[in-house]
């Protein structure tokens, strides 16, 4: 199995993912400066996999605009003839509403950080990468599924790093002979939460997605959730959305990155998605079913730019890397409130 740098990994979807790698046999080296994660994530993930992580999870506190940083890691890990062989790279802000507050930090973490860690990369000759990338490259106007053909057309400073870091990847694939294997993973909405409880969500500040706005209502934390419009074409009037459980999420990367190792000189671009559209009233119901707990709503006017139907076509996923997400709607609102019950201040 692999030597692996994960940036990033303290995240909830960089934290999840540990635990897919480590169980597949993966050797992984985790990079993180905990300013939107917190370590007590890392510590969960060796308690869930116990004597495992003891030998197969090492962790670094730093930032990946660090290259000074990055190359002693690559260094120390080729002196002990155990050289990394390839990258996840999760390390990033990820807000849209700060994005677009804040756009020269969005670009310098982002973007900045992602060439630092590419230099170095490609000095020490490690040339295949796995990229946490969005859905939100799309864009709003789709009402259709949306496969990756579809138009990079992001409508945000968060949204534009990201497709940034896509083009900056393919230019990189293109200028060197094609030497490296990349992919670049879409996601589009991943809630839920390990199995364990141990792990989960834990947004810093006050989150924007729908799910943890329900695990506070549930929790007596917020009053009710905003529905934002109930006029839309949908059979409810609300908005539609790919729900995905964070674990298949993490499968899902263990299986793009197996891909590109067994792939080589290639690039990828893969919408990690249930191709199952979920409308906001629908997803509250079958979290008060799953849960016995009443969520209270109330109905305000849309917000601009959001969209009716975002939901991913993820047929080339299940043909490419053989993967299909297992885990239906109420798995992921029992697990999601699983984690938020046991953990109520999240890592705090």
């Amino acid at each position: 199995m692999a030597t692996l740098l994960i940036t990033g990994g303290a995240g909830f979807i960089g934290s999840h993912t540990c635990i897919s790698l480590i169980d597949f046999g993966h050797q992984i080296i985790v990079l993180d400066d905990y300013s939107n994660s917190s370590p007590a994530s890392l510590k969960r993930v060796k308690q869930i996999l116990g004597k495992k992580a003891c030998n197969l999870l090492k962790i670094y506190k730093g930032d990946i605009r660090d290259k000074k940083l990055l190359e002693d890691i690559f260094l120390h890990f080729l002196s002990v003839n155990n050289p990394i062989e390839a990258v996840i790279h999760f390390a990033g802000l990820k807000a849209v509403g700060e994005s677009t507050q804040n756009p020269l930090k969005y670009w310098d973490v982002n973007v900045n950080g992602s060439l630092c860690l590419f230099e170095v990369m490609s000095k020490y000759e490690c040339k295949t990468i796995v990229f946490s990338s969005s859905a939100t490259i799309y864009g709003s106007a789709s009402n259709e599924l949306i496969n990756e053909n579809n138009e990079i057309r992001p409508e945000n400073p968060y949204g534009e790093t990201k497709a940034a870091i896509e083009k900056i990847l393919n230019n990189l694939y293109e200028s060197s002979s094609k030497e490296w294997s990349i992919t670049n993973l879409r996601y589009f909405n991943p809630i839920g939460s390990h199995e364990s409880g141990l792990i989960g969500e834990d947004p810093c500040g006050t989150p924007n997605n729908l799910f943890p706005l329900i695990c506070k209502v549930a929790s007596g934390k917020k009053e009710k959730i905003e529905i934002f419009g109930k006029d839309w074409p949908t059979p409810d009037g609300t908005a539609i959305r790919d729900y995905i459980h964070i674990m298949d999420l993490a499968e899902g990367h263990c299986l793009a990155l197996k891909n590109s190792l067994t792939n080589p000189s290639r690039i990828f671009n893969v919408n990690l998605g249930t191709s199952k559209g979920t409308s906001v009233l629908e997803i509250i119901k079958t979290f008060e079913k799953t849960n016995n707990i009443i969520i209270p709503y109330e109905f305000v006017g849309r917000r601009k730019g959001d969209s009716c139907i975002t939901v991913a076509d993820n047929i080339y996923s299940q043909k490419l890397l053989n993967w299909v997400p297992s885990r239906n709607l109420e798995v992921m609102c029992r697990d999601g409130w699983n984690w938020q019950k046991r953990n109520p201040e999240g890592y705090q």
